[in-house]
């Protein structure tokens, strides 16, 4: 624990502490997701797309490498409404990665360790309410959205039970 909080254990990092954790999620961000330039292109690309082609430990050590930005966020006493943010992005680029190539050329494009460090530096330069209500917003329409799936679904159930149902009715009847 001593690692990832300051040793008074309050407050977030300062001095050479906050900078050398600032550098580290910004290399990371830079190696895993802008490392590579493609000529006569805008685009940018990292390991992370590179490492999802090697199948399962590829997309494992992508996702291990990138909590080390969460980490970071969590010294910065990041609000936990941010930290499922970047856990989201995180998340779906695990599940960008599980989609073999195609999902791996829509993680060069999803680039989710710059969105968690850029959320980081905002964070860092004073636009928490900013970041807070964003990150409150789309958790609040991921939580709309799982629980109408799962209302839809349960609902589908039940009309096809009941259908079923009745028809055994009149079947044995």
């Amino acid at each position: 624990m001593d690692a990832v909080l300051p040793p008074d254990g309050k407050g977030a990092p300062t001095g050479r502490d906050a900078q050398h954790a600032s550098e580290v999620a910004r290399i990371i961000a830079h190696w895993m997701d802008e490392f590579i330039h493609i000529p006569g292109t805008k685009i940018r690309l990292g390991l992370d797309p590179l490492l999802g082609l090697i199948p399962g430990f590829g997309g494992l050590l992508s996702s291990s490498v990138s909590l080390v930005v969460m980490i970071d966020a969590v010294r910065h006493r990041v609000a936990p409404a941010v930290l499922g943010r970047m856990g989201l992005n995180i998340l779906f680029n695990e599940i960008l990665d599980a989609i073999p190539v195609v999902g791996d050329a829509a993680s060069i494009f999803f680039k989710s360790n710059s969105r968690n460090l850029a959320l980081l530096n905002r964070w860092k330069a004073g636009e928490v309410a900013a970041v807070k209500r964003g990150s409150r917003a789309l958790l609040i329409l991921i939580v709309v959205v799982v629980f109408g799936i799962l209302g839809l679904w349960f609902g589908l159930c039940f009309s096809v039970g009941y259908y079923v149902v009745g028809r055994l009715r009149e079947l044995f009847s």
